[in-house]
C-alpha cells in the first residue's frame, strides 16, 4: 500500500465528534440523551432564507459563481459589518468561502509557509490547528490561564515569539471558552506582533453571539487583520457550508487565485440564499434568538457553579461554558464517560482544546432549550450525588 503523507500524523483528532458518536449510537438504542457537546445551533434557517433558497433553486441560480463569490452578498457582508460592528469595509476585500473552514484554509496557504510557527491559545479550537499543519505550518500552543482570560495577551506574544515565528491566530468570542478578548488587550496584542512583522488571523464566527454592550469586530483596531467568519453559529446555517473571509487588499489577488483552484466557489444556491439573512425583518429574528442564548447561558452559569462545576471566567459571547470540575474528577474524559453513560448528558472533556487545561476542564453548550437544560441539570444533580 502507498504510504500516506507525514501531515496525517500531525493532524489532531476532534474528540468531540467520537462523543457525537457515542451520544448517536446511545440514542439509536432508546437512550434519551441530552447533548451539551456538539456547537451546533438548535435553530435553523429562519423561514424567509428557505424560501430564497427555494426560489434561486427554481431559477436556476445554481451554477459556479465567481471565486470570491456573488457581489451582492459581499456587498451584504460588507454592509453588515459597517452596520453592527462599527467597521467600514470595501465589499471587495470579502471573499465568500465554503464555510469559515474554507476560509481559514485560504487564510493558511496565503499567510504561511511550510516551517512557519503560528502561535495560538491554549485552550482553543482543535480544529484550526490542523489548517496551519495543511499549510506546512507548525502550531504553536501558549497555555493561557482564567487571568488572561484564556486568550493570549501582549505578554504572551513577547515571550514566546521566536525565530520561525510568523503569525497569530486567535478567537473572539472563542470556543470553548466563550470569552471575549478586551479591546485595549488586543490593541496591544496587535501592537506586539506588527512590531515583528507578524500577521493576525481573527476568528469572529461568534461576534454576533456577544452578550454585553456593542460587539465591535478587530477591524476597526488594524485594517491589515484578516478575519474568519462564518453563518453557520450566528445565523443558523451549519449544513449550508458558508463562509467568509475579510482581506487587506493587497492579499486580494492571492485569496481570489487560490480560491478559483482550490474551492473554485462557495455553494450557489446557499450565497443567493443567504443575502435575506440581512433583511431587517430576518434580523430581529436573529436578535431574538440572540437573547435565548443569553437566557440560557444566565440560567446554566450559576447551576454549574451550584453543583461544584466551577467556571473560571464567565462567557460573555458564544454558546459555550469551560468548567472545572476539580471538585469531582481529575480525568475529565473519564468524566465526561460516565456522565455520557449514566446520566445521559453529552459534554466535551477538556483534552480536545490543548493540554493545558485538559484534564480538568470540560466545555458544556448550551446550544439546546431551556426545558432540555433543566432536565440536563437535574440528571447532573443526580449523578454527581
Amino acid at each position: 500500500m502507498p504510504r500516506l503523507a507525514k501531515r496525517t500524523e500531525q493532524v489532531m483528532p476532534f474528540y468531540a465528534v467520537e462523543l457525537f458518536k457515542q451520544a448517536s449510537a446511545l440514542n439509536a438504542q432508546g437512550r434519551d440523551i441530552i447533548s451539551l457537546g456538539i456547537g451546533e445551533p438548535d435553530f435553523t434557517a429562519p423561514p424567509q432564507v428557505v424560501e430564497t433558497l427555494n426560489r434561486a433553486s427554481q431559477a436556476g441560480l445554481s451554477a459556479y459563481t465567481s471565486p470570491a463569490g456573488i457581489a451582492p452578498l459581499r456587498a451584504a457582508i460588507a454592509l453588515y459589518y459597517e452596520q453592527h460592528f462599527g467597521a467600514a469595509l470595501d465589499p471587495d476585500r470579502v471573499i465568500v468561502t465554503a464555510g469559515a473552514s474554507g476560509a481559514l484554509l485560504l487564510a493558511a496557504m496565503a499567510l504561511i509557509d511550510p516551517g512557519d510557527e503560528v502561535l495560538m491559545p491554549d485552550p482553543s479550537y482543535p480544529a484550526n490547528q490542523n489548517f496551519i499543519t495543511a499549510a506546512g505550518g507548525i502550531p504553536r500552543l501558549i497555555p493561557c490561564s482564567a487571568r488572561q482570560r484564556f486568550q493570549l495577551d501582549a505578554a504572551a506574544i513577547r515571550e514566546h515569539w521566536g525565530p520561525a515565528t510568523r503569525g497569530v491566530l486567535i478567537a473572539s468570542p472563542s470556543n470553548p471558552t466563550g470569552t471575549t478578548i478586551a479591546r485595549e488587550d488586543l490593541q496591544a496584542l496587535i501592537g506586539e506582533v506588527r512590531q515583528r512583522g507578524g500577521f493576525v488571523i481573527m476568528d469572529e464566527i461568534y461576534l454576533g453571539l456577544y452578550y454585553g454592550d456593542v460587539p465591535q469586530s478587530a477591524l476597526t483596531l488594524d485594517d491589515n487583520i484578516v478575519i474568519i467568519n462564518s453563518f453557520s453559529k450566528y445565523f443558523h446555517m451549519t449544513g449550508w457550508r458558508l463562509g467568509w473571509l475579510i482581506a487587506p487588499p493587497h492579499m486580494v489577488p492571492a485569496i481570489e487565485k487560490l480560491a478559483a483552484s482550490l474551492a473554485i466557489c462557495a455553494p450557489s444556491l446557499a450565497q443567493h440564499a443567504a443575502i435575506t439573512c440581512f433583511e431587517p425583518e430576518v434580523m430581529r429574528i436573529y436578535e431574538n434568538r440572540r437573547l435565548s442564548f443569553k437566557q440560557r447561558r444566565d440560567y446554566l452559569l450559576p447551576e454549574l457553579e451550584r453543583l461544584g462545576l466551577r467556571v473560571p471566567v464567565a462567557p460573555d459571547g458564544a454558546f459555550y461554558i469551560y468548567a472545572d470540575i476539580r471538585q469531582h474528577s481529575q480525568d475529565s474524559g473519564d468524566f465526561s464517560h460516565r456522565l455520557l453513560h449514566e446520566a445521559g448528558v453529552a459534554a466535551v472533556p477538556g483534552r480536545d482544546f490543548g493540554p493545558a487545561h485538559a484534564s480538568y476542564s470540560m466545555r458544556f453548550s448550551y446550544t439546546t432549550g431551556l426545558d432540555r437544560l433543566q432536565e440536563a441539570v437535574q440528571r447532573m444533580e443526580r449523578f454527581l450525588a
